[in-house]
């Protein structure tokens, strides 16, 4: 692709190009413009594509190559993480407070005080979450919220967003419950985007876009029956 597609809210998410046409820099920009509205997002999550922006700018769709993801049983715990864990230090719920970690997310990071999570990303998924497409992981201290993640389910796919940690470990003790939990629901992967050190340490892999696109539309054929994970996620089996 040569230049960039700028995309209309009236023509509907249909109108999103072919993710083989991004650009190669920056690395994986397809198209500007369109709307943050659920079916949007639904249809570019499916179609390997998700937003990124941040304030001041129109909505960016992106697909990089290559695709930053995790297989529930790749995820390597340490055995730092491992006794923490066994200490019970945090307790973790699930969809109890996505409002909570979604503000969080979008707080200042100590290497940035920019931010993509803007207010009408955070106003998009929560919708997305009102719908029960989007959930959250929480980890708790007492009754402080010390940190989590969130994302949207698809199908046997995660679309992992962001996450964060007001506490040592507490993001990682949340995403290491969710991905037990999303394991034996049947999910097989956890879309992470973009490649970080702390992904890769915590056995997050690249793979080629062309694999991940024909991956991600055979797990998300059947998008599943949204809902919230509250429940479910505290009837599951304890795991010590």
């Amino acid at each position: 692709m040569s230049e960039l597609r700028w995309l209309s809210a009236a023509d509907g998410p249909g109108s999103l190009p072919d993710p083989a046409d991004a650009l190669i820099e920056p690395n994986g920009l397809l198209a500007a413009g369109g709307s943050l509205e659920p079916e949007w997002l639904l249809a570019s999550y499916r179609r390997g594509i998700f937003p990124w922006f941040e304030a001041g700018q129109p909505i960016l769709w992106w697909s990089p190559n290559p695709r930053t993801v995790l297989e529930p049983a790749d995820f390597r715990l340490s055995r730092s993480l491992r006794k923490r864990l066994r200490r019970e230090e945090f307790r973790v719920t699930a969809d109890r407070d996505f409002a909570g970690v979604i503000t969080a997310c979008a707080g200042p990071r100590r290497y940035t005080s920019s931010t993509w999570i803007t207010p009408a990303m955070i106003a998009a998924y929560t919708r997305l979450h009102e719908l029960g497409w989007a959930h959250s992981f929480e980890a708790w201290s007492g009754d402080t919220l010390a940190g989590g993640l969130y994302g949207v389910a698809i199908g046997q796919v995660f679309f992992g967003e962001s996450m964060f940690a007001a506490r040592t470990d507490a993001s990682k003790v949340a995403f290491w419950h969710a991905l037990r939990f999303l394991s034996a629901q049947g999910f097989e992967i956890v879309d992470c985007q973009l490649p970080s050190a702390h992904l890769s340490c915590l056995g997050a892999r690249p793979m080629p876009r062309s694999e991940f696109l024909a991956l991600v539309a055979r797990l998300t054929e059947t998008p599943g029956t949204p809902g919230a994970y509250s429940e479910a996620f505290e009837a599951r089996p304890h795991e010590p």
